[in-house]
């Protein structure tokens, strides 16, 4: 993970065997599981907790101040689930605290996916 081109706070707290690229940013209060990758430019804010063998694609910001007018800066997280892929030029906010935090669904070996809510039946 040493990559003198990236900065990485000295806070964070990142997993054995993860990549950072050149020109990533990993600010503080940050937790990265073990195997995953983070593109180059890719924002990594205060407040992400990303699992394990994820990957984050150049360009992605994960846990960026919401949009929401309600978000007076509460302290909260964004939480990105094991085996997960985030796309170039993403972002992923944080939530309100007007809201319970959804983490995003984990891939299972059979394509599906956990945590998913369950589909209402047709009408």
């Amino acid at each position: 993970m040493n990559q003198p081109l990236a900065y990485v706070h000295s806070d964070a707290i990142i997993a054995q065997n993860v990549v950072v690229e050149p020109f990533a940013v990993i600010h503080k209060n940050v937790e990265i599981g073990e195997g995953t990758w983070i593109g180059s430019h890719a924002i990594i804010m205060e407040g992400a907790r990303i699992g394990k063998n994820c990957k984050i694609f150049p360009g992605a910001v994960i846990s960026a101040v919401p949009q929401d007018l309600k978000f007076k800066g509460e302290n909260t997280v964004t939480i990105i689930g094991d085996n997960t892929t985030i796309r170039e030029c993403v972002t992923v906010f944080r939530h309100s605290a007007t809201i319970a935090p959804t983490p995003t669904p984990t891939p299972t070996h059979d394509g599906t996916r956990t945590e998913r809510p369950p589909r209402r039946p047709p009408r």
